[in-house]
């Protein structure tokens, strides 16, 4: 019974969760369990109308190939088993309610997080998570999917499929580290497919849960400690790639999907676990990153984009094997060849709109073209370069291509951006104002009447958004206009609508328009390092939303602004 059927990986036990059932409301049991057994009718009617409709009754089950009556009953009892494995995660005690109006899934993350209120769908309703609206997403699913042919599904290792195929074309989305335990997760959905299609898949649904021990990815319990679990990712990571050098195809790349977030170290460096074992997997199984490109993947509004910096892309990794003749060289000529390299990728990614916090992400890129063209990086005391290390000066070299730009801004705006990286929004001392606005060739009076600060008893305060929210705001009729301003007022204008955001980028139009899309890169960078939260996810929001309101602004051109 589903009762029975434990997960002894399941987390929450001290809080009464020990099998997936616990999950479930006795009322969502006995739903789930009620149609689940309707499949069982349901199967003979569908035979009975695939003959009344011509198809032949060759006695042949879909699993053997076959194509008549009895095939056709076991199609449609399979998508409704996937009908009813998208109502339990509809329908268990860890669905919440959403701002849009609808029930979030169990699902909305690839984890299932503790739930003190949750919401309950009604199966039988015409509103959110029914019934029939799970039978028409998957009927939706299929119509969208590819047709004509036979398709083939295997189960089996990266390694033991590659070896298969004669000049394999790759192309693979990998485990992130330890980010997610993909099998233990499954078995949410498993074991109510195993209960539902066991009779029409037998061999798919032989075992009691998924298979988990080969499954690459790093994770501690499983492997009894961290270092064996890095151990077994690492080991594994690198024989794929390694096979993957040797006898990929030699017309094309390899290509390699990878949406793994970089995390902050305490040393302030910007690497990642995930990210470092398999750069360094890929470099050191001889392969060479020729080319790279974000992609958004991620749906807006998601539940863990929704008010955070969340990733919108993933970075696909074209690959090749370095060639034998490829030179070595050394850490001071690799930093030239970044500082060469990285400038113009940097303004291709802005010019694309790429999201600030997918920036570092996607620069990893071509400074891992550069780093991979390679056969070493010798370091001052001879020994090769380790990846770690290169994405770190891959980092540094990013910060110093954004804080470059600031030379292009106009002498109030530099003065606010310094002062938000001391201060942000908070009072600070009118001394180390005055001292700054010196440096920047500017006074505290000017930024006072170009209206970004206010200054009073002895303190000086940068303006917040709040403070600057008046849609009325004329860029023309500013007589202190700043590139600062502007950045900010869009943001207002943005949260109301993305036509008043547009018609804002239409009135300053041109250089300062592409300037503005620039400060919000770099303040998104200084808000991120401080730890402003909002902050960060309001620039990152203006620059997702950028090519949109981009796109209305040229609709109905106006004069630009000289800034």
């Amino acid at each position: 019974s589903m009762n029975r059927e434990t997960n002894d990986l399941v987390s929450g036990r001290g809080y009464g969760f020990f099998t997936w059932s616990d999950l479930f409301t006795e009322r969502q049991l006995a739903a789930l369990f009620t149609f689940s057994e309707l499949l069982g009718e349901v199967r003979p009617l569908v035979e009975q109308h695939a003959r009344a409709a011509g198809l032949t009754d060759g006695g042949v089950r879909l699993r053997s190939g076959g194509s008549g009556a009895e095939a056709y009953a076991d199609a449609v009892v399979t998508y409704l088993a996937f009908a009813i494995d998208r109502c339990a995660d509809y329908w268990s005690s860890i669905a919440t309610w959403a701002e849009g109006g609808f029930i979030r899934s169990t699902f909305a993350r690839q984890a299932i997080p503790m739930v003190w209120d949750y919401a309950e769908a009604n199966p039988f309703s015409s509103s959110t998570g029914n019934w029939s609206g799970q039978v028409d997403w998957v009927q939706k699913a299929m119509t969208a999917a590819p047709a004509g042919g036979s398709g083939e599904i295997i189960q089996k290792g990266a390694v033991a499929r590659i070896a298969e195929v004669p000049s394999p074309v790759v192309c693979t989305d990998p485990p992130y580290y330890d980010n997610i335990s993909y099998a233990d997760l499954s078995d949410f959905f498993y074991v109510w497919l195993r209960r539902n299609l066991s009779d029409v898949w037998p061999d798919e649904c032989a075992t009691l849960l998924t298979p988990k021990a080969e499954e690459m990815i790093a994770s501690p319990y499983r492997a009894r400690s961290k270092e064996a679990a890095r151990k077994h990712f690492e080991t594994g990571m690198a024989e794929v790639l390694d096979r993957i050098a040797h006898v990929q195809h030699p017309e094309y790349p390899a290509t390699i999907f990878y949406a793994y977030k970089q995390q902050e170290t305490k040393q302030g460096g910007t690497t990642s676990t995930g990210w470092e074992t398999f750069l360094q997997a890929l470099v050191d199984a001889g392969l060479q990153v020729t080319a790279t490109w974000p992609i958004r993947t991620e749906r807006p509004g998601r539940m863990i984009s929704i008010g955070t910096a969340a990733l919108a892309s993933s970075v696909v990794i074209a690959c090749r094997p370095r060639p034998a003749h490829a030179p070595m060289t050394t850490r001071r000529d690799l930093l030239q060849a970044l500082s060469d390299r990285l400038p113009k990728a940097v303004r291709l990614l802005q010019e694309e709109a790429i999201a600030p916090v997918d920036m570092a992400q996607s620069v990893i890129g071509p400074g891992m073209e550069v780093f991979s063209h390679y056969t070493k990086v010798l370091e001052a005391d001879g020994t090769p370069m380790k990846v770690r290390t290169a994405l770190t000066l891959i980092n540094e070299r990013l910060e110093e291509v954004l804080s470059a730009e600031e030379t292009e801004f106009d002498a109030d705006t530099r003065w606010a951006l310094t002062w938000y990286r001391q201060y942000g929004h908070q009072p600070g001392p009118f001394g180390d104002a005055e001292t700054l606005s010196i440096a920047k060739n500017t006074s505290v009076d000017g930024v006072v009447q170009a209206g970004i600060v206010e200054s009073r008893r002895g303190e000086v305060r940068l303006l917040t958004r709040d403070d600057l929210d008046d849609t009325d705001w004329n860029p023309a009729q500013d007589k202190r206009l700043t590139i600062w301003e502007v950045t900010q007022h869009l943001i207002v204008r943005l949260g109301y609508s993305e036509s008043e955001a547009a018609g804002l980028l239409r009135q300053v139009g041109g250089d300062a328009a592409d300037r503005a899309r620039r400060l919000a890169y770099l303040l998104y960078q200084i808000a991120d390092r401080r730890g402003r939260a909002a902050d960060a996810a309001e620039y990152n929001g203006l620059i997702r939303a950028w090519h949109d309101i981009a796109r209305q602004a040229v609709r109905t051109p106006e004069p630009t602004l000289d800034l």
